[in-house]
């Protein structure tokens, strides 16, 4: 018998403890059903992440029943209690909240009770599909707001009165688009709408972080293009993400088959899930086109648009991205120009391991950003696994050669058998920006040639260099 996976256990002991607890609150006489998306989850035949739990019961009754149990209560808006790590909250509303529903029970004799829950709490989720629930004791879905059809059809739509739904948070529009991007769907037409009527809601009604949270929650669904289209059509992508937004229409130039917008969301799709900010840096890498971009000789060109970065990290830094994160977006976007061709020299392959190195880049991580590059280009073949393989030997081949010499391969000025203390007491100068310029000129000569590396030849180096830079310097 095969063990089971983590994964599976974690599910079964969830559901588990969910249940436990909607019989001892249903025991009690009161209602508990799973709601939000462990129901969407279950609908779409996915495993849910989790189980949450509403109820008719009030937080003071579900801290008497659990009070034997590990118990604990968290948010703001409205009392929520955790249940042995379970998510219980009470009804959010009242039943004047039922008649928003056109789908609402006509079951002529529900009582007031039982018509106003869990229609009630339903009614002030934000889209359709997240407001369904389940009732494990007699296992029955309950869906006022037609969410499994419009899961079925793949539409998006909010729940009621779609301006209602955005005063309560603006965040809402957001989210609607990256559940758009789940389902790979669209927006209904009402949806649609809406936001696009309120889309400046976004901007002084929602905390950056939160839309950040957002953001990379979409880099784990299987196409995020969809979830930038969507905020393109509903007119957030300018307001979220004017760096990208601007790039729209933008012609990729000769060398390219698509547009730029077009080639940076192909650039990011084909990028691993598992790597969110990766991903993300995938989305922006060519964004900087937009300020680099002239005519010459009577094409459109984008010299050096890797080093224009700036409109990008201005838009990562308002959405409270960590500085740790924008520098890698940022180092990512400044080395995916590099060249490693079929042709490529050991002594080219040193140079770009330095490079990287100096950006804090991982191999891996520039050759992953290229091969999505490539595979995003219509005008041109990606690489094929011989060509990846070709260049991912070149490189293991310079870092073997390196492990041979005992790590003596120089890709950093940290590596020179030469300080800049040593600099300064041959040259008999004080501490000054040429220091710097030594080190990188002995770096660049090592890299070429690595047996230079030793101290009386960086000796002479550095002699000959400021010989040279004397005349100049008079």
């Amino acid at each position: 018998m095969s063990k089971p996976d983590k994964k599976s256990t974690t599910l079964f002991h969830e559901k588990n403890k969910s249940l436990y607890i909607a019989r001892a609150l249903t025991q009690k006489g009161f209602k508990a059903l799973f709601a939000g998306g462990a129901v969407r989850d279950m609908i779409m035949g996915k495993d849910p992440c989790d189980f949450d739990i509403v109820t008719n019961a009030q937080y003071e009754e579900i801290l008497r029943i659990f009070a034997n149990e590990k118990i604990k209560k968290v948010g703001k808006t409205f009392a929520v209690c955790m249940v042995n790590g379970i998510e219980v909250a009470s009804c959010r509303s009242d039943s004047s909240h039922a008649s928003n529903s056109s789908h609402a029970s006509n079951s002529s004799h529900a009582s007031k009770t039982d018509f106003s829950f869990p229609e009630c709490d339903l009614a002030k989720r934000d889209i359709t599909i997240n407001s369904m629930a389940f009732d494990p004791i007699s296992d029955t879905f309950i869906d006022p707001f037609g969410g499994k059809q419009d899961l079925k059809d793949r539409i998006i739509r909010f729940t009621g009165n779609p301006e209602e739904r955005i005063a309560e948070d603006p965040l809402r529009m957001v989210r609607a688009c990256r559940f758009a991007s789940l389902l790979r769907g669209s927006l209904a037409p009402s949806t649609l709408e809406s936001i696009i009527r309120h889309r400046n809601m976004i901007v002084d009604g929602t905390a950056p972080e939160r839309i950040r949270h957002e953001i990379l929650k979409a880099m784990s669904h299987a196409t995020p293009s969809f979830f930038f289209r969507t905020l393109n059509t509903a007119g957030l992508l300018e307001l979220i993400f004017p760096s990208l937004s601007r790039c729209d229409r933008l012609d990729g130039g000769p060398y390219h088959g698509e547009t730029v917008f077009e080639h940076c969301l192909m650039s990011g799709d084909a990028l691993s899930p598992r790597k969110p900010v990766l991903r993300l840096a995938g989305y922006l890498h060519d964004a900087g086109k937009y300020d680099a971009a002239q005519i010459k000789d009577g094409q459109l060109t984008f010299p050096d648009h890797e080093k224009m970065a700036d409109a990008v990290i201005h838009d990562l830094q308002k959405l409270r991205f960590s500085s740790e994160e924008i520098k890698f977006i940022d180092a990512v976007i400044k080395t995916h120009m590099r060249p490693l061709k079929a042709d490529s020299t050991p002594k080219a392959v040193r140079r770009l391991l330095a490079f990287l190195k100096k950006h804090d880049i991982k191999w891996q991580t520039f050759m992953q950003m290229r091969i999505a590059d490539k595979a995003a280009n219509l005008a041109k073949q990606p690489y094929n696994r011989s060509d990846i393989r070709l260049r991912i030997d070149k490189i293991r081949q310079e870092l073997k050669n390196d492990k041979l010499k005992g790590g003596n391969v120089v890709l950093s000025v940290r590596d020179l058998e030469i300080s800049g203390h040593d600099i300064m007491k041959i040259l008999n100068i004080s501490p000054c920006p040429e220091v710097g310029k030594i080190m990188n000129h002995l770096l660049e000569c090592v890299i070429d040639e690595p047996s230079l590396n030793n101290i009386e030849t960086l000796k002479e180096l550095v002699v000959q260099f400021g010989l040279l830079q004397t005349p100049s310097q008079s």
